[in-house]
């Protein structure tokens, strides 16, 4: 049996006991494990992880979350909020492992506020039910995002400098700020791993991410030209691993970049008309114009009608460098090994054109069988 004991600044000492192998799937029985953002892209697939290895698996959702990614686990879900404490504590009771996935994931929004209240308050919450609970891990997922860039070629990785003036939008701040809120639980006892997706493709993207909008534009034809830029393209169910992985290897307090390949958003684009046997767009657009663009649709779109902008600031601005980083620290400490991207993006279209469906009233947590939910 592994024992572990931690405190937490004004939390007290806590001892928490499991048993935990990863390679037979054998969790101690009476242990159950929380996923938060489990109707989400990367949230279901971690859920899909644990549920095959083995484990009790608690859901946290909103009533009003999207249920098409979770209907056929049949495990129990928990309705709650994480901007509520009261909530987080009742969740997290007999909890062995957390792995807190769920964020507020726009690069636009009416109220601002609100990414912050979710992104760094809710992780406060939901670290402090679990100093509170005596959780043996958590697995904190925070993004690419809060990495360090480099401009002279080389790849980004987890030593890069970097400081919260370096985060471009709301988004990326409030994640910076809770990946900060992270550490300063690890460094007071709670037992955390921090993990950093980089941009996940493949099935299940309901929202879409912005990233999935992209796949899903260019097989509705609407994206007629591109700008030069790049990314690091991961498949979602190789971050998912990743998030076990780091449960079982990952050190306590350090952060792992879970990554593939780095694309050129023209390599992605071709990439996806020869899966779709369609011709992908020739024209380049020059930054600074589609930063124009971009100024323009956000003016009358976000400041006018009050609607989210078809062109996100935001996502324009962090365009005008390749965001290229390195996921050597994963492969080497814990062994993670991800497939070749183009095999996500087959899945992703695959996805897109057979499975996905538009948001519609019916699909929510709240239509789940009485059985499966409680408050």
């Amino acid at each position: 049996m592994l024992t572990r004991s931690f405190e937490c600044r004004g939390y007290g000492k806590f001892t928490a006991f499991a048993v935990i192998n990863y390679f037979t799937g054998d969790p101690m029985a009476e242990d159950i494990t929380l996923v938060t953002g489990a109707t989400g892209f990367i949230g279901s697939h971690v859920a899909r992880c644990l549920l095959r290895r083995g484990d009790r698996v608690r859901i946290l959702a909103r009533s009003s979350s999207r249920k098409s990614n979770i209907e056929a686990f049949g495990c129990e879900v928990v309705v709650g909020d994480l901007k509520d404490l009261n909530s987080m504590l009742r969740c997290v009771q007999g909890c062995g492992r957390v792995y807190h996935v769920a964020a507020d994931y726009r690069l636009w929004a009416k109220n601002p506020k609100e990414i912050y209240d979710s992104n760094v308050e809710g992780t406060r919450n939901l670290l402090s039910a679990c100093c509170e609970a005596g959780v043996s891990k958590v697995i904190y997922t925070s993004s690419v995002g809060t990495i360090g860039m480099r401009h002279d070629g080389v790849p980004a990785d987890e030593a890069s400098p970097v400081g919260l003036d370096d985060m471009i939008g709301h988004y990326k701040r409030s994640k910076f700020m809770a990946e900060q809120v992270a550490f300063e639980f690890a460094n007071s006892g709670l037992p955390v791993v921090i993990v950093n997706p980089t941009t996940p493709v493949g099935s299940a993207d309901l929202k879409p991410t912005p990233t999935g909008r992209i796949i899903h534009d260019f097989l509705r034809g609407r994206l007629p030209a591109y700008v030069d830029t790049g990314l690091n393209l991961v498949g979602v169910e190789d971050v998912a691993e990743g998030h076990l992985l780091a449960e079982y290897k990952g050190r306590v307090g350090e952060r792992y970049i879970l990554g593939g390949e780095n694309w050129s958003l023209k390599e992605i684009l071709e990439a996806l008309a020869e899966i779709c046997n369609r011709r992908p767009p020739r024209v380049r657009i020059p930054w600074a114009v589609a930063w124009l663009a971009g100024c323009v649709e956000n003016f009358i779109a976000g400041t006018v009608l009050r609607r989210e902008p078809n062109i996100p600031l935001e996502g324009v601005r962090m365009s005008r460098h390749k965001m290229y980083v390195s996921s050597e620290k994963a492969r080497g400490e814990l062994g993670f090994n991800p497939k070749p991207v183009r095999e996500a993006l087959r899945e992703a279209v695959d996805y897109f054109i057979n499975e996905w469906r538009p948001d519609s009233d019916g699909d929510r947590v709240a239509f789940l069988p009485a059985g499966t939910v409680r408050d």
